[in-house]
């Protein structure tokens, strides 16, 4: 098994565009130094501008579960920061959630939650004394632990009756409220869209938060892509049969999550549904020789671009790629595929290392539940699996939802496509078209370009959700038209002028593309028989996880960054933000002529002790983007970035040393299609590795 992270020319990405040198710059020193928006289909870019509920809302909408005042609800954040203490981060979290369940008001409904294994007495004792003194409304009791020697405190809320409950037996043992209200006019949309902010988390936290809150499902929600954890993000997201005001009244229990701009339409969203992201990246503690060389690559980075490589996250940010999963996948070994998505890992959390190896060394299926967080959906499902059908391996990796399960093929094809790329670099270079490239058609009626839109995952792929129950992205029509319209650059082609270095594409393997007519084909043969997996024959009749059942696709070699601006920056607090959020322009507007309403106003106040810190105003964005190209997604984790040799010039050069010198700071704000990575234009403009262990090393 693999035991270190993965390093960039590990899945493929090798080269520069510019022969530049790079400089020094640190990447979220600060989550707010990495804003992202999405662009919907209309090009246009998504704001939180509003936490207000529209002025009239549906009457005759009746929400399923009971109608508590928001007044009736106590803040609990004091009790469960006391647990956390006594009991620890994961059984603090467990609490919060159930608690978050029943002020909802989903008491008769909210299963009870069952506390890590305990071996001491008198530490259970003491946490069945806190519940007494703190939580009243909740009551506890002992289950049986992992082994004979531990126990677990299970903690449930006096009005829960069971599983037997007479609500339970009328809604013939479904969950409660899987879909949303029943009671719904026709007149009214039946998806509520609104846009998602969130700071320091995930799309799958985020939501995950409000769905417990309004005890709905995930798959109730439905969003385009998801957005980075370590930034400030804005997207659409659609909520199956809920209310604009149920959802508003959370604003004021969300701690780095807002909600707003609401409106009612008829279809929910799926993923790939957006054009795009604008990215407000700002780089910190700029090293540089000069400041010419800080401006050359800049200007390089707007006029030439970057490679189009899928960045690391791509692959997962553990230390098993999710490319290796995806080739035992591809080769039907489902054991070894299963084996890579339960073994222990370097650099996760202890309580992840701990359930990994209490499985890997005890085969304790249900014991190791109950040691494993929720969000690592991938590995749940797994187990949940192999509890009911132990070694049924293949229905095991079935059990995951389909979202994530393919994304580990779409890993596999990944990393050929980017070891392709690397190799039409080499050979080739980066100024000119040649003979057995492949283009598309300019012929196509209106110039539209077509790509393919795979989904990806941003942040660690197990806690990616199958957020609605469509199955193709994508239509086979849609396939069939776009793949037609790709040709190979003939002598004819290349003497007509009519083709640039722009145009040039690459295929993500499939049974409907076809391959350059020049060397770089043989890099996808070459890889995948290195792999031990055909790219024209299945070795199993399980058509997702075969490459010759999936249609495949295409994808820029290089790209320019749109509507791209930079400014350098001088400040002397590190802890200042250089950009501004959509939290703060509304934060603005509050108290303003025609501001925001009175309950606007008391979210953002209890917003403001969890917020990154002070702001300032930056200049404004082009809210209209210009040009189009393919389409979906953000980036991950990186922290500090250094020159290309991990030294940092001594000095005279453009820097500063402490929170009190003047340091300078680079903001970048581009666009850039879905599926394309921001963090290999940063990658492109420092001529730097985006490797955990890389950046590691430079702190």
């Amino acid at each position: 098994m693999a035991t270190k992270s993965i390093e960039e020319p590990d899945v493929g990405i090798s080269c520069y565009i510019s022969n530049l040198h790079g400089f020094r710059g640190i990447l979220k020193q600060r989550y707010s130094d990495f804003i992202v928006n999405e662009v919907d289909r209309d090009e246009q870019v998504v704001h939180l501008t509003s936490l207000d509920p529209p002025a009239e809302e549906p009457k005759s909408v009746e929400e399923n579960g009971t109608k508590a005042s928001e007044s009736t609800i106590i803040d609990y954040s004091s009790q469960i920061e006391s647990f956390k203490s006594l009991a620890g981060d994961s059984d603090a979290a467990r609490l919060e959630d159930l608690i978050n369940q029943i002020n909802s008001g989903g008491d008769d409904s909210v299963p009870p939650i069952v506390l890590s294994p305990d071996y001491d007495k008198s530490h259970r004792t003491a946490i069945h004394n806190f519940f007494k003194e703190n939580l009243k409304f909740l009551v506890t009791d002992v289950v049986d632990g992992p082994d004979a020697s531990s126990k677990c405190i299970r903690v449930r809320s006096k009005s829960d009756k069971g599983r037997n409950s007479k609500k339970r037996k009328e809604r013939g043992g479904k969950p409660f409220d899987s879909r949303g209200s029943e009671d719904w006019p026709e007149n009214v949309g039946k998806f509520l869209r609104f846009n998602l902010y969130k700071e320091n988390k995930d799309t799958q936290e985020a939501l995950g938060v409000i769905g417990n809150m309004l005890s709905v499902q995930p798959r109730s929600f439905g969003f385009a892509g998801t957005k980075d954890k370590r930034a400030v993000t804005t997207q659409r997201v659609t909520v199956y049969k809920k209310q604009a005001s149920k959802l508003a009244s959370l604003n004021k229990r969300l701690i780095g999550i807002k909600v707003g701009d609401f409106s009612y339409v008829n279809e929910g969203l799926l993923l790939g549904q957006l054009w795009g992201n604008r990215f407000t990246i700002t780089l910190r503690g700029i090293v540089s020789d000069t400041e010419d060389t800080i401006k050359a690559s800049a200007d390089a980075l707007g006029k030439h671009g970057f490679i189009n490589y899928f960045g690391l996250q791509r692959f997962g940010s553990g230390s098993v790629p999710t490319h290796l999963i995806g080739a035992a996948l591809l080769r039907g070994e489902w054991e070894v595929a299963v084996d890579l998505i339960l073994d222990p890992r370097d650099g996760e959390r202890s309580a992840i290392a701990k359930a990994r190896k209490y499985y890997k060394d005890s085969d304790d299926v249900e014991g190791t539940l109950k040691q494993l967080p929720r969000f690592l959906v991938a590995e749940r499902a797994v187990l949940q699996s192999l509890k009911k059908s132990p070694g049924n391996y293949q229905q095991a990796l079935k059990s995951i939802p389909r979202t994530l399960r393919m994304m580990y093929v779409h890993s596999y094809q990944s990393y050929l496509w980017n070891h392709a790329a690397s190799m039409r670099v080499q050979k080739y270079g980066t100024e000119q078209v040649v003979l057995g490239d492949l283009v598309y058609s300019k012929e196509i009626p209106n110039g539209k370009v077509m790509e393919l839109v795979e989904p990806e995952c941003v942040d660690d792929c197990s806690a990616t959700y199958d957020n609605n129950n469509n199955e193709d992205e994508v239509s086979g029509d849609f396939h069939e038209e776009k793949n037609s319209n790709v040709k190979v650059v003939t002598s004819e082609i290349l003497n007509s002028g009519c083709y640039t270095i722009d145009d040039v594409i690459l295929p993500m393997p499939g049974s409907r593309v076809i391959y350059p007519t020049n060397d770089i084909a043989k890099v996808y043969q070459d890889l995948a028989n290195k792999d031990g997996i055909s790219l024209t024959e299945s070795v199993h009749n399980i058509k997702e996880f075969s490459i010759t059942s999936m249609t495949g696709g295409y994808r820029k070699v290089f790209q320019k960054p749109i509507n791209f601006e930079w400014e350098l920056l001088t400040y002397t607090d590190c802890n200042k933000p250089l950009a501004e959020t959509d939290l703060d322009k509304i934060r603005k507007s509050v108290g303003a002529p025609n501001g925001k309403s009175e309950e606007a106003s008391d979210c953002l106040k209890q917003l403001e002790s969890s917020d990154d810190g002070a702001k300032v105003e930056s200049s404004g964005n082009g809210e209209k983007i210009e040009s189009s190209d393919d389409g979906a997604k953000v980036e991950p984790d990186v922290t500090e970035i250094a020159d290309a040799e991990g030294t940092v010039p001594q000095d005279g050069s453009v820097s500063g040393s402490s929170s009190q010198d003047s340091q300078i700071a680079l903001k970048l704000s581009l666009t850039l299609p879905a599926s394309c990575y921001a963090t290999m234009a940063i990658r492109e403009l420092l001529k730097t590795s985006t490797s955990v262990a890389y950046q590691k090393t430079l702190n």
